[in-house]
């Protein structure tokens, strides 16, 4: 009996993801990246409660690469230093099980690349059109040669060649009025304790501590998009070298940094849900299927989930005929439906969820802005974590479909 075969297009968090998942399900993997390396440099991640359970769900302990430590506390700020709203990570880990941890990006994809055998990975494969989609599709490539599979895994992302390509009637992306500043730093002297972002009037500063003892800074702005500053470092600077400690002494170690490890993205989300996350024998994940404002920390997250959903519900590599009409590939489209309506109604509640957080960070009247630190103070801690289970417990496997 031959294996299955499921190429992967995209190597980002979620493609990885999910050829690691369907490798120990038996499946023959070939991932095609576009880039023609790993990733060197870059932000963080962070991965809560859910996505790090969806990873045991595949035998994946990340912490073995990336390590595993966590902050004390974790909260929200005003531009003074003042929190509206803490938590402690063990109160967090007491309601959900784990707690949860923030990686560098590199390091998580490095955990998820090892995990491969070597060959399935194909750098520098950039993958210009899949065809016959509801057959057996043949996936097209730049320098060849053509590639056949019984599954393709759509984690090309945000700007998904192949989402455009099979829904050429859904209107795309949105820019949500904000640009967003990356970076990691070192910084292990002023020992920070906390994971925070800080709301101001019409922009954040978020300190995440990594596991490997950098922090990783993000930042953001109401701006229109497509602006541009001669240095990202000085922009960094002028918006937030007023803000509490230990902001300036952060952005401090900014200044150390090449201006192109600043990091500077306008921020986009899928205008609407997609009317399904599968066509034919393909299927999208990550960013390519449901493009999210990273305002709750959920893109990568909901990606994760997504791929060991998808390799769950698909059947073994290694039974039945892997090739046309065999017995037990029939069960492939069974399982993309499946997949679809496990993953379309949860994934689109977070995007719209994220977008409405957004917006609360993004106000500038400064009626608004006191109305609303108003209105974060004075929820109590036990109902701001009621708040969110529907994220943290919200990971779980459906039923294999029987056909």
């Amino acid at each position: 009996m031959s294996r299955r075969r499921v190429v992967v297009v995209g190597a980002g968090i979620g493609g990885l993801t999910a050829a690691v998942a369907l490798h120990r399900r038996g499946w023959h993997v070939t991932v095609c990246e576009r880039a023609t390396e790993p990733p060197v440099t870059g932000a963080g991640i962070g991965l809560a409660p859910n996505a790090l359970r969806a990873l045991q769900a595949i035998d994946v302990d990340i912490t073995r690469t990336t390590g595993s430590a966590v902050p004390a506390t974790m909260g929200v700020r005003r531009a003074d230093g003042r929190w509206l709203t803490r938590t402690g990570t063990a109160d967090l880990a007491a309601r959900y099980g784990l707690p949860p941890i923030a990686v560098p990006r590199p390091a998580l994809a490095l955990a998820l690349a090892t995990a491969l055998p070597t060959e399935a990975l194909r750098y520098g494969t950039a993958v210009t059109a899949v065809d016959d989609a509801v057959g057996r599709p043949v996936l097209r490539t730049e320098a060849g040669p053509d590639l056949r599979a019984d599954v393709v895994v759509a984690a090309d992302g945000i700007h998904s060649p192949l989402r455009r390509a099979y829904f050429p009637a859904h209107p795309g992306l949105r820019y949500i009025g904000e640009t967003a500043w990356r970076a990691l730093v070192e910084a292990p002297d002023l020992r920070i304790p906390a994971m925070s972002e800080t709301w101001g009037r019409g922009e954040r500063f978020g300190v995440t501590p990594l596991s490997d003892g950098r922090f990783y800074l993000y930042a953001t702005a109401a701006v229109p998009a497509g602006a541009r500053s001669a240095d990202p470092r000085a922009e960094l600077r002028r918006r937030f070298g007023s803000w509490h400690d230990p902001i300036p002494a952060l952005l401090d170690r900014v200044d150390r940094l090449a201006p192109e490890d600043v990091l500077r993205h306008d921020l986009h989300e899928l205008a609407a849900p997609l009317p399904r996350l599968h066509h034919g024998r393909i299927a999208w994940l990550g960013d390519a299927a449901h493009a999210m404002a990273p305002n709750l920390g959920q893109g990568g997250c909901q990606a994760i989930e997504d791929a060991v959903v998808l390799a769950h519900l698909l059947p073994a590599g290694d039974a039945g005929d892997a090739g046309d009409g065999g017995a037990g590939s029939d069960t492939i489209p069974a399982a993309l439906a499946a997949y679809t309506a496990a993953r379309r109604d949860r994934t689109d509640t977070v995007r719209v969820r994220a977008r409405r957080v957004g917006r609360l960070g993004a106000l500038r009247h400064p009626l608004a802005v006191a109305a609303r630190d108003l209105a974060v103070r004075a929820t109590p801690t036990r109902l701001a974590l009621r708040g969110m289970d529907d994220l943290f417990d919200g990971f779980h496997l459906p039923d294999r479909p029987t056909r």
